[in-house]
């Protein structure tokens, strides 16, 4: 069944971008566990689509590879997706989640670096630390993370093809000359 808008889906409108509904994958462990939540509502109210993928109940063991990778494989698999992973400082899940061929995590700690990740990289998942702020800033910092488009700008996508290129073959890219 088709899913309209779902996927990032965004229409120039005069003056501004309007971001449609997103597929959101969201992994944690313990200590991003209700920060994961309160996304989850978040995401819902505004109109997207949560994917939980887990854990699905609190345990202070848990292991944040085993959800948080599952996440980012699932924003790689659904083009137009984006997958936030939560942590206690986010460090762990932004490096796990790199691991996934084709993830560009950025790790937020404000709302202008988390827009910064969408505009100039075109990041594809947000990590953050459950410990490092407030509820609030945290949702804000979730909010304008999947509202902000990739601008498209040449040199941020030059510089995506070359990180791109390197994660393919595995050769640097050329020094300027």
């Amino acid at each position: 069944m088709a899913r309209p808008n779902i996927g990032g889906q965004r229409v120039f409108s005069p003056g501004r971008w309007q971001t449609g509904p997103v597929r959101v994958y969201l992994g944690s462990d313990h200590a991003g566990f209700e920060l994961k939540a309160a996304i989850i509502s978040w995401l819902g109210e505004a109109g997207h689509e949560a994917v939980d993928c887990g854990p699905a109940s609190y345990d202070p063991a848990d292991d944040y590879p085993v959800y948080v990778m599952r996440a980012a494989k699932g924003t790689i698999d659904d083009p137009g997706s984006l997958g936030i992973v939560i942590g206690g400082s986010g460090n762990g899940e932004q490096i796990a989640s790199n691991k996934v061929p084709g993830i560009r995590a950025a790790l937020a700690w404000t709302v202008e670096t988390a827009q910064l990740a969408r505009q100039h990289n075109d990041a594809n998942v947000l990590s953050l630390g459950a410990r490092e702020y407030s509820l609030q800033d945290a949702l804000s910092f979730a909010k304008v993370f999947v509202e902000t488009p990739f601008s498209g700008e040449p040199r941020h996508a030059r510089r995506l093809a070359m990180i791109a290129e390197y994660e393919k073959t595995g050769e640097l890219p050329p020094l300027p000359h």
